[in-house]
């Protein structure tokens, strides 16, 4: 048996599986069916577009900031800490430690390539 469906030009139809029929009766509420898959596959396309695969160079720049202050704060903690627990450091020891303390608040990242001198 041959059929013959008359559609406008804006119209489509589309084979699904019963399965997925009854999924989509089960979900839909008050939306008919056209409504319903319409509005997953906006939703889907949607979800698509606003996903990255990168980050930008604000992300990149924030980022490495927060790692440079991250670094810091580690490494104050655990000078302040050895010093509290009365463990003498030699004078170049504290010296070395102090110059990469500072290396840490003087160096931002560069603009051009996103990454700090230390």
């Amino acid at each position: 048996m041959r059929r013959t469906l008359m559609l406008d030009e804006d119209d489509l139809i589309m084979v699904v599986k019963e399965d997925i029929v009854k999924l989509i009766d089960k979900n839909r509420g008050e939306m008919n069916r056209t409504e319903f898959v319409n509005y997953l596959i906006q939703a889907q396309l949607k979800a698509c577009e606003n996903q990255h695969l990168y980050v930008t160079r604000e992300e990149f720049l924030q980022s490495s900031q927060e790692m440079m202050e991250l670094l810091r704060n580690f490494l104050q903690f655990f000078v302040s800490y050895g010093m509290t627990m009365g463990k003498r450091r030699s004078e170049d020891d504290l010296h070395t430690l102090k110059r990469h303390l500072e290396s840490f608040e003087t160096h931002e990242p560069d603009e051009d390539t996103g990454t700090a001198q230390l």
